[in-house]
């Protein structure tokens, strides 16, 4: 993903999401580049209590 080459040392400038649980604002992680389109979730906790629901 070109993230990665366009990091600027700003958190700010990293594309961010709204957790689909919580609404928690989630920055862009290196662990999520291959992925970013498909993550939903801020965390394991807050997928597996939506999945309860």
């Amino acid at each position: 993903m070109t993230n990665q080459s366009k990091f600027s040392g700003h958190k700010s400038t990293l594309p961010s999401k709204v957790c689909a649980h919580c609404g928690l604002n989630m920055s862009w992680r290196k662990s999520w580049a291959k992925n970013w389109d498909s993550i939903k979730y801020c965390s394991d906790k807050c997928r597996k209590i939506s999945k309860v629901k």
